[in-house]
């Protein structure tokens, strides 16, 4: 008896190690058939992620760069101050609009092929052509591009020129030639964008910036004052209008030509390849953009004590640099401004030359950068102020089908990219902000403002929202029915 099961035990050993030797083989197999215990596999592995970062980390910069301009400088620091004590909100506000928004665009241009012009197509070939030119001509050489020779002027300029001279029309005209000289070389031949701003320009400006955000957090120059304004009753939904003003969306829009553009010329023609390429470097760049805010936030956040309240995001940022470095710290804000404001202008007026020799052949594209280049350091010379004043109403204007039209591509799938979807959504959307931006340059209809005024989250500049999501809604039923 005792033998039986001596043996039974023992045929039960051999059994159970049976089954765990096949087991443990066809592990074994199936881990050296993915290299995972094959050091060589491992190696070739590791080595083709590190070659991928390698390769691709430069046009992730450059994107970063591109997005990282003048107004990203000039406005965290005043959300920062006037948020006071609801700073977290209002900065996630902003970085969904300054941050996460741009990079769905990025992904929703890079699926699109690259080009804004394919994106609008889908609700109408003119649609296409005026709402690209427009978006183009808005964030180039009309109103973001000058904004950057100006604020290249009055924060890394002016403060190091005596009083007398400062308000004279004569040092704002010699840094605007001097500096869209700079931008044109720059600019000038496309394919070496990489090397130049990728490479040099934003790892130099990635060393100022960190350079003012450590010292900001070692050193705070103060407490968070009291919320401001709008801050005090709806300091997210504030923080997300705020984000606007970055116009980061737009620019994404754009910048998907410069980043293909790009990868072209670094031999890369698989489109798969280059969308993937394309997404890393949104996300490169979304990691760069949210510490730069996050910094620029904080540093405006405890600066009231040091410097008081103020209503210029360029005039908080500079005191507080001085505060932190003294003089030392002029020059370290200077640089941090011109090297944004630099990589900027190059890839607006990139874009805009690219896609305008694009729309008209015949006319070079060396030739629209000339003129581009030119017509910007002329507005440039109008002031910051002016410039910032004038870009409003249409940055409300357009800003809100942008961000609709991008959101509708990314579930495009969804309705079989059908036209009637984005006709629906984005005419609403329109009728809303067009107003917006008449109420801008104080045109008023009181009729019409009183029946706007009964829509949801209108009193936050969201308004169009709803009637939006109300159309396309109603334009995916049109579809469905349509196909039956």
């Amino acid at each position: 008896m005792n033998t039986t099961k001596s043996d039974e035990l023992q045929e039960d050993i051999h059994c159970k190690i049976s089954i765990h030797m096949v087991t443990y083989t066809s592990v074994f197999k199936i881990f050296r058939k993915f290299h995972l215990f094959n050091l060589k596999g491992v190696f070739i592995f590791m080595k083709n992620i590190l070659l991928f970062i390698k390769e691709n980390l430069a046009v992730g910069l450059l994107l970063f760069a591109l997005f990282l301009g003048a107004g990203n400088i000039i406005f965290p620091p005043l959300l920062g101050q006037q948020a006071g004590e609801h700073i977290t909100l209002a900065m996630i506000g902003f970085l969904i609009t300054g941050v996460g928004l741009p990079l769905l665009a990025i992904v929703a241009v890079a699926k699109a092929g690259g080009d804004l012009q394919l994106l609008a197509n889908r609700v109408s070939p003119t649609f296409g052509v005026i709402f690209t030119s427009i978006v183009y001509l808005a964030i180039g050489p009309f109103f973001a591009v000058p904004r950057t020779g100006s604020v290249s002027y009055e924060i890394g300029i002016a403060p190091f020129l005596p009083e007398s001279v400062a308000d004279h029309w004569a040092p704002l005209f010699i840094t605007s030639v001097l500096f869209f000289a700079l931008i044109l070389y720059l600019a000038i031949n496309p394919t070496k964008l990489v090397d130049r701003v990728g490479k040099i320009l934003t790892p130099a400006l990635l060393i100022v910036i960190l350079i003012l955000a450590v010292k900001s957090f070692i050193s705070p120059m103060g407490e968070p004052g009291t919320a401001v304004g709008e801050y005090t009753v709806s300091p997210l939904t504030e923080g997300f209008v705020q984000g606007y003003l970055t116009m980061d969306v737009l620019s994404a829009l754009v910048f998907g030509i410069v980043i293909l553009q790009a990868l072209r010329d670094m031999g890369m023609s698989d489109t798969k390849k280059q969308i993937k390429t394309t997404i890393f470097a949104g996300i490169v760049a979304a990691i760069g953009l949210s510490f730069v805010y996050i910094s620029l936030g904080q540093i405006g956040n405890t600066s009231i004590d040091a410097i008081g309240a103020s209503d210029n995001g360029g005039d908080i940022i500079a005191k507080s640099a001085k505060v932190l470095f003294g003089n030392f710290g002029s020059i370290i804000l200077s640089t941090t401004i011109l090297l944004a404001c630099i990589s900027t202008a190059v890839g607006l007026l990139t874009a805009n030359a690219t896609y305008f020799n694009k729309l008209f052949p015949k006319i070079s594209y060396k030739t629209f950068l000339i003129v581009f280049t030119i017509f910007s350091a002329a507005i440039t010379n109008v002031g910051l102020s002016t410039i910032i004043s004038a870009s409003l109403p249409v940055l409300l204007i357009i800003y809100p089908l942008a961000m609709v039209l991008m959101v509708l591509s990314l579930v495009d799938h969804f309705f079989k990219g059908g036209q009637i979807v984005y006709i629906l959504a984005l005419i609403p959307t329109f009728c809303v902000s067009l107003y917006d931006g008449l109420k801008e340059m104080n045109i008023r209809i009181a009729p019409y403002e009183n029946i706007l005024n009964a829509l949801p989250l209108y009193e936050q500049s969201l308004g169009w929202l709803v009637p939006a999501i109300i159309g396309a809604l109603i334009g995916f039923i049109i579809h469905k029915l349509m196909k039956r």
